[in-house]
């Protein structure tokens, strides 16, 4: 019978420390830029049609008033 052997890594600290981690995002950071900000249009209302709901998704939303209460 072979005998395997496991390595653990804490899950808070997989192959390096936190350290390590912020530094790679760190020179990461320049090769994604964000996009402009593009402002929505606005939608007339006479496009706005309305929304149609599963059931079940109806019922949910309908408990979540009461759990919030």
């Amino acid at each position: 019978m072979t005998k395997l052997k496991f390595q653990a890594y804490s899950p808070a600290e997989p192959e390096g420390s936190l350290d390590s981690l912020l530094g790679d995002c760190a020179r990461m950071a320049p090769h994604w830029a964000a996009p402009d900000r593009v402002a929505p249009v606005p939608v007339s209302p006479s496009l706005i049609h309305g929304v149609s709901v599963p059931p079940a998704s109806a019922r949910l939303l309908d408990a979540m008033v009461e759990y919030g209460a």
